[in-house]
């Protein structure tokens, strides 16, 4: 199997940075975020790319950082919380887990993840109402999250290190 060793999908706030870089340092490998490589191509935030223009422009540039990360990077892959919203996206991360790889679904429930975002500016689509934002989000989103996954690990009330331990436990040993 080629491409990343794991990629990490979820919502906003449930830990694909946090996780995926401790999981990454554990590994031995490197971690690549594609928000992070959206803002590095275009030399602008996720935030001001919304703003300046546009969801759809964003979703396009995230479409395209995903299919150079799926191959490309070897380590671990973070994704946006969103980028799994377009089919070709799904439908790349859905090959990657059917050729061998491991795509893990970081689960978070509405409360948790609400009191990580807390009013940040720096999620857009949470900007005027996070807490119904988020649930809709949440809503909306399961499926699709569910849809792409090999693996999921909940990070609802749960310790970073206790879900760290909990993906390198698949990663390293679990056969499918």
């Amino acid at each position: 199997m080629s491409g990343p060793l794991l990629v990490l999908v979820g919502p906003p706030a449930s830990g694909k940075t946090t996780v995926g870089t401790a999981v990454a340092a554990a590994l031995g490998v490197s971690f690549r975020d594609t928000d992070r490589d959206v803002e590095i191509e275009t030399g602008s935030s996720v935030p001001d790319l919304f703003v300046e223009h546009g969801e759809p422009h964003f979703r396009d540039l995230e479409r395209a950082a995903v299919a150079r990360g799926l191959a490309e990077h070897d380590g671990v892959l973070a994704l946006g919380g969103g980028a799994v919203m377009h089919p070709d996206t799904r439908a790349l991360l859905v090959a990657h887990g059917r050729a061998g790889g491991r795509v893990v679904w970081l689960d978070v429930d509405l409360g948790s993840a609400a009191k990580r975002v807390g009013l940040s500016r720096d999620r857009p689509l949470l900007a005027v109402n996070p807490r119904a934002m988020l649930r809709t989000m949440l809503e909306d989103r399961a499926p699709l999250y569910r849809e792409v996954a090999t693996d999921t690990v909940t990070t609802s009330g749960r310790s970073t290190d206790d879900v760290v331990h909990d993906v390198l436990a698949l990663v390293r040993g679990e056969d499918r």
